[in-house]
């Protein structure tokens, strides 16, 4: 295998496709609603960068010192040849997990939507570590995934909390195909963000400089540049609450009054009622018992559980059984 091999599994024209699919179905549906990947163009990236160190938003912290402190144990458990990672964009938190894997590692296969952050991260990686075999794949990890052929043992990580973005029903698909990607010997590396009080965990959502608010708003930024809409950031207020009975936080998009946003490449008038929310994401939040039963479901035994030292995030290594 050469150093660095790049694969295109998503059509070149897959996102746009996509965005104009979900901006159809979520924004005639009661309640509208859309799916949190369109934040993320090169500004919303930059947003979110921004968001990780707020002093409000703790998980991006929380699991690094996880990764600080338990990556040689992560590995030692593993003893995994190749690393896989789902949605890895600057890799830069997995460094802590590749040091520790080596000198066994052989390869690392990231996962992402973006090219153009595969071969960025590829890139810096292979800079210092030229003896690696970098397997970059270009893909939707969400609708199934051909792994390359790498050496076993194999971990797949899914880190950054990502997984709580996902609805029951996707999360239950989601970890059964991470189950099929497995076999004996393999194993899941999984970040959840943990159950905690509702003050610090609405404050992640909605920090006092207004980044999250920002960030939110950035969807209707998206989807004006992209399908000449004209949603207008201003006539809506950033809302982010927590959902005691389903455990998560969902962040929406309230207008301040009746409007009307005309989507031209989709031939579609959406009209708002004042105070009417859009919801953009969900952030499901995580106990032990929750993370266990979830992945048995899938297939996939929990035989580590890591935190940080307040108990604020969790890692779970998950293996075949």
């Amino acid at each position: 295998m050469s150093p660095f091999q790049l694969t295109r599994t998503l059509p070149e024209d897959a996102t746009d496709a996509a965005l104009r699919a979900d901006v159809l179905h979520g924004l005639t549906r009661t309640p509208k609603e859309l799916p949190p990947k369109w934040f993320y163009d090169a500004h919303g990236s930059d947003l979110f960068e921004e968001i990780t160190r707020l002093p409000e938003y703790y998980p991006t912290r929380a699991e690094r010192e996880i990764l600080i402190a338990r990556s040689a144990e992560i590995a030692a458990a593993s003893g995994a040849r190749t690393l896989v990672e789902l949605g890895s964009g600057s890799s830069e938190k997995t460094r802590y997990l590749i040091d520790a894997l080596l000198p066994g590692l052989v390869a690392y296969v990231p996962v992402d939507v973006s090219e153009a952050a595969l071969k960025g991260a590829g890139a810096a990686l292979l800079a210092e570590l030229p003896e690696l075999a970098v397997h970059a794949l270009v893909a939707d990890f969400t609708h199934g995934l051909d792994l390359p052929a790498t050496p076993g043992p194999r971990i797949v990580a899914f880190l950054g909390g990502t997984i709580g973005n996902l609805l029951p029903d996707e999360r239950r698909e989601f970890l059964r195909a991470v189950r099929g990607m497995l076999t004996p010997g393999d194993a899941l590396l999984l970040g959840t963000d943990l159950v905690k009080d509702e003050a610090t965990l609405v404050a992640a959502y909605d920090d006092a400089a207004g980044v999250t608010a920002a960030f939110n708003k950035n969807v209707l930024a998206v989807i004006d540049r992209e399908l000449g809409a004209d949603a207008r950031p201003e006539d809506f207020d950033h809302v982010a609450l927590w959902d005691r009975e389903r455990e998560w936080i969902e962040m929406r998009l309230k207008a301040r009054h009746a409007l009307v946003v005309k989507i031209p490449e989709l031939d579609l008038v959406v009209p708002f009622e004042a105070g009417e929310e859009l919801r953009t994401e969900i952030s499901a939040k995580f106990r032990q018992e929750g993370v266990r039963a979830e992945l048995a479901e899938a297939g996939l035994t929990l035989s580590r559980w890591w935190t940080d030292e307040a108990g604020r995030f969790a890692l779970s290594l998950a293996t075949v059984g």
